[in-house]
């Protein structure tokens, strides 16, 4: 039986989890000051390939959460690490933000957002900078066959005024124009939090996953073997959790409920 209170590595989520757009919970502040004075440690692991650390460092900074490039895990990382670890690509195709393309040369990875006959490997990321002219590309490239790999594979990205189009949707309409479906790398596989244990050295069983949506958060929990959490402050609902065939190992209605859980465990021993 999973002990809450033994719990030493919070993985968390980010938007529908700490915060929505700007906004961020009441709850997040209190929780990560928790995990501190108590002697764990948090990450920040977010699917959302369209931004930078550094974005994020700075999204944080504005909010009152100080933070370094240590405390965070994204799926660009993630496809980073897939990369530096097979045979290299003569050079990729990099669907995403001009950012996307910045974070992926900066490893070493050729890529260029611009159609060439060289070109052996399509990477998806989330495309705040999107035009036709990319899809037209990378239908021709899926149609010639290249590798296909998509950083995430999140159907919507939240906002202050709901939802927009993410990475999955567009390789959904993809898929409806050239039948070809990509390898994803960021949740729910279990890429990001394996790379999180590694960097750590956290055991999985010290580690809880924490996040909003049952198809990629909790996916990627059980998929990696580590415990889940999880709150119903974003996309996700109790809806979700019935239909979905695994299951959360806790249910909370926000970060501010799993923090004041936590420490009532912890210091109960349980």
């Amino acid at each position: 039986m999973a002990l809450l209170g033994e719990k030493k590595l919070f993985l968390l989520d980010m938007d529908g989890t700490i915060y929505v757009d700007e906004d961020l919970f009441p709850g997040t502040v209190p929780f990560l000051d928790a995990v501190r004075a108590g002697g764990g440690r948090y990450l920040f692991l977010s699917n959302n390939s369209s931004r930078s650390v550094d974005a994020y460092i700075e999204k944080l900074k504005r909010m009152g959460i100080p933070s370094v490039k240590e405390d965070f895990l994204t799926s660009v990382d993630a496809l980073i690490d897939d990369l530096s670890k097979r045979t290299p690509f003569h050079k990729c195709y990099a669907f995403g933000t001009a950012t996307f393309r910045q974070q992926l040369a900066g490893a070493g990875i050729p890529v260029t957002d611009r159609l060439e006959d060289d070109i052996d490997c399509l990477l998806m990321g989330f495309d705040t900078e999107l035009v036709f002219r990319k899809l037209e590309d990378a239908c021709i490239l899926l149609n010639r066959g290249v590798e296909y790999i998509a950083a995430n594979l999140d159907w919507v990205c939240p906002t202050w005024y709901g939802s927009v189009p993410d990475v999955g949707s567009v390789c959904e309409m993809l898929y409806r124009a050239t039948g070809r479906r990509p390898r994803c790398i960021g949740k729910p596989e279990p890429a990001m939090i394996l790379l999180a244990l590694e960097r750590t050295g956290s055991r999985p069983e010290e580690a809880v996953m924490v996040g909003d949506r049952m198809y990629t958060d909790i996916a990627s929990g059980v998929n990696a073997g580590v415990d889940t959490a999880f709150v119903l402050s974003g996309d996700g609902t109790m809806d979700d959790v019935a239909a979905s065939g695994e299951k959360p190992t806790w249910v909370f209605a926000d970060i501010a409920a799993l923090g004041e859980a936590w420490v009532k465990a912890r210091d109960s021993g349980r």
